[in-house]
């Protein structure tokens, strides 16, 4: 069954700080996602091993195996939008439906062994990525579908928000 999507606006995190998971933005650079990544994804892997993975908490809620999906296709997604912010000049991001995705690739009963493995190799990815970024590209830009704005650093930033959110959304 399909969750209600969230068509919220979260670039309010690159503002303050989120109160549900704690996440800072300012204390974020793309020196340091890096770390925070791979600091990750072992937590992700132990998720992954859970019994009730696939379970969802209630019908308006993604299960833990559902969220790690995500991540793993947000792990992929950025570091194609991020390769597009180093080559272009003021890049334009596709609109990408996570909810239609979800459904597409049906997170729901994906093998979580895979995922882990997938959700790894994207981490480690992305991770490289960041860390090859130069701090005189920081301020290169991206604009996404809706207009919102990023320059390297905000979309850094704004990323490592949503990862780090989605593994607090599961208890990781």
């Amino acid at each position: 069954m399909p969750i209600i999507p969230d068509t919220k606006d979260w670039t309010w995190v690159l503002q303050r700080p989120c109160p549900e998971c704690g996440f800072d933005a300012s204390a974020t650079t793309p020196a340091t996602v890096p770390g925070a990544v791979t600091d990750m994804l072992p937590r992700w892997r132990a998720v992954l091993l859970r019994a009730d993975v696939a379970e969802r908490p209630d019908a308006d809620t993604w299960s833990a195996l559902e969220y790690a999906c995500h991540v793993r296709d947000v792990f992929t997604l950025f570091d194609q939008r991020l390769s597009l912010m180093l080559t272009d000049d003021a890049a334009h991001f596709e609109d990408w439906d996570q909810d239609r995705a979800a459904v597409e690739k049906d997170y729901a009963s994906a093998d979580p062994a895979v995922v882990s493995a997938e959700l790894t190799a994207a981490g480690e990815r992305i991770a490289a990525s960041f860390a090859g970024v130069p701090e005189v590209h920081w301020g290169r830009t991206g604009v996404r579908s809706n207009g919102s704005e990023f320059t390297v650093l905000t979309f850094a930033q704004y990323f490592l928000h949503d990862v780090v959110h989605h593994l607090h959304d599961v208890k990781g």
